[in-house]
């Protein structure tokens, strides 16, 4: 398990960019809450295995295209998203896992390092419920190897997200 490296402060650890956008919506009280990680935590697996959660408290950030344009979906760690449940939602004809290249255009982050809000353009949002089965969740703060931590209720109000079911489920 890698612990946090205890020299950097939030502001330090958090995407520039990330940072600024948490000052903007009035949260600059989470940035001394960032963590960072002498190691990439790139997976939800080791995101929670580097702070030491449940894989379900990850919120992961992923950007699919919905018939072309890119959509952003919050998904717990634990879970897969079901793109013809994303479709059905969106009343897309086709939903596909986007480039790393329009992931990158799109939100300015690399994949890894995605936040649930603070990108370069503003997507719809769609935001799994089972995100609201925690108290606390944990996203990435603009890199690979920094987190936050934040109850699902304000993540998802804050990246605009409408709350919705779109996880897999084994029938």
């Amino acid at each position: 398990m890698s612990t946090p490296e205890s020299a950097d402060d939030g502001a330090q650890a958090a995407h520039p960019r990330f940072a600024e956008a948490l000052a903007g919506l009035g949260l600059a009280d989470v940035i001394p809450l960032v963590r960072r990680f002498p190691e990439a935590t790139r997976t939800a697996q080791e995101a929670a295995a580097a702070i030491g959660c449940e894989l379900s408290q990850i919120c992961k950030s992923l950007i699919f295209a919905a018939d072309g344009v890119p959509v952003l979906v919050l998904m717990d760690g634990a879970s897969r998203v079901d793109v013809d449940l994303v479709r059905r939602e969106l009343g897309a004809e086709k939903v596909t896992r986007a480039k790393a290249d329009v992931v990158r255009e799109t939100t300015g982050y690399a994949i890894g390092g995605i936040p649930p809000f603070g990108h370069r353009t503003r997507t719809r949002v769609l935001a799994d419920r089972s995100l609201l089965d925690h108290d606390t969740v944990w996203a990435a703060a603009g890199t690979p190897y920094a987190v936050f931590p934040m109850d699902p209720k304000s993540l998802i109000a804050h990246a605009g997200a409408a709350l919705v079911d779109v996880r897999e489920t084994d029938l």
